[in-house]
C-alpha cells in the first residue's frame, strides 16, 4: 500500500503539467484556423503589390508623373528606378511590379503620353492644308498649351527631344519614324511654291524656330520669377508673342 503511494502523485504531477501544453495546443490550432480563413488574396500578395484594386491605376499613375518630372529634372539615361519609386514615395517593389525596366517604363510613356502628344501636334497641320499662316499659328499655341498643362514638357523635350543625343529622340523615332516630319516639310515647301508662305525661309528651320521662340522661354520661365520685367510673362503671352513674330515673318513676300 505504502508502495503505491509515490507513483500516484507522480501520475497527478504529469497530469498537471500536461494541462499547460494542451492549452497551448488548443492556441496554436486556434491561430492555425484564423490563419486558414484569412482572405486568399493577402496571403497570395506577392512583396511589392498594391492592396486594393480601386489603387491600383492611382499608383500607376503616380509612377508615371514621377517619372516625367524626374526625366524632365535629370535626363531619362541618370535616372533609376529606385529614384523613381522614392520620387512618387513608394518602395522599389512598388515600382518594380508595375515595370520592371526603365526600358519599359519609357515605352509605355511612349505609348500613353508621348504619342498622342505627337499626333495633337500634327492636327494643325493636317486640318489647315491651304493655310499655312493658320497651321503654324494653331501649332505655336498647341505647344504653349501643352507645355503650360504638363510643367515637365518644355525642360524633358529641349533635353530628350531636341538636343543631340537624346534617348526619348531615338526611341520616338524607331516608334514612329520620319514620315510625319517629312510630311510636314512637304506642306512647307509646297506652300511655298504656291505662294502661300514666304519662299526665303528655309522648311527644314521652321519648326526649330517655332520651338526655339515657345518651349525654350517656357522652360527658363522659371528664372523670371525674381525679375520685374518678366515675372509677369507666362504662357499666354510666349504664345502672343510667337504667333505675331511668326505671322509677320511667314507671310509672303509682296510683289512691287
Amino acid at each position: 500500500m505504502t508502495a503505491a503511494g509515490p507513483p500516484a502523485r507522480i501520475v497527478a504531477k504529469e497530469r498537471g503539467a500536461s494541462k499547460p501544453k494542451l492549452e497551448a495546443t488548443q492556441a496554436d490550432t486556434q491561430t492555425a484556423n484564423l490563419a486558414g480563413s484569412a482572405p486568399t488574396g493577402s496571403a497570395a500578395r506577392r512583396p511589392g503589390r498594391p492592396t486594393g484594386a480601386a489603387r491600383g491605376p492611382e499608383q500607376r499613375a503616380r509612377l508615371l508623373d514621377a517619372a516625367l518630372t524626374l526625366f524632365a529634372r535629370q535626363g531619362i539615361v541618370e535616372t533609376s528606378l529606385g529614384e523613381i519609386a522614392r520620387e512618387a514615395g513608394f518602395t522599389p517593389a512598388m515600382v518594380h511590379y508595375y515595370f520592371k525596366t526603365r526600358d519599359q517604363l519609357l515605352d509605355v510613356l511612349i505609348d500613353e503620353c508621348f504619342g498622342p502628344l505627337r499626333a495633337s501636334l500634327g492636327l494643325p497641320f493636317q486640318e489647315n492644308p491651304d493655310d499655312p499662316v493658320a497651321a503654324i499659328t494653331q501649332l505655336t499655341e498647341r505647344l504653349v498649351q501643352i507645355a503650360s498643362d504638363n510643367p515637365w514638357f518644355a525642360s524633358l523635350w529641349i533635353r530628350e527631344v531636341i538636343s543631340d543625343g537624346g534617348l526619348l529622340r531615338q526611341r520616338m523615332h524607331e516608334r514612329f519614324g520620319f514620315a510625319h516630319q517629312k510630311e510636314s516639310l512637304l506642306a512647307i515647301a509646297r506652300w511655298q511654291k504656291e505662294g502661300r508662305l514666304n519662299a526665303s525661309l528655309e522648311p527644314a528651320l521652321v519648326f526649330v524656330t517655332l520651338l526655339g521662340m515657345t518651349i525654350l522661354p517656357l522652360a527658363t520661365s522659371k528664372l523670371w520669377r525674381n525679375d520685374p520685367l518678366r515675372r509677369s510673362i507666362g504662357g499666354a503671352e510666349i504664345a502672343r508673342h510667337a504667333v505675331a513674330l511668326l505671322v509677320q515673318g511667314i507671310g509672303p513676300a509682296k510683289r512691287d
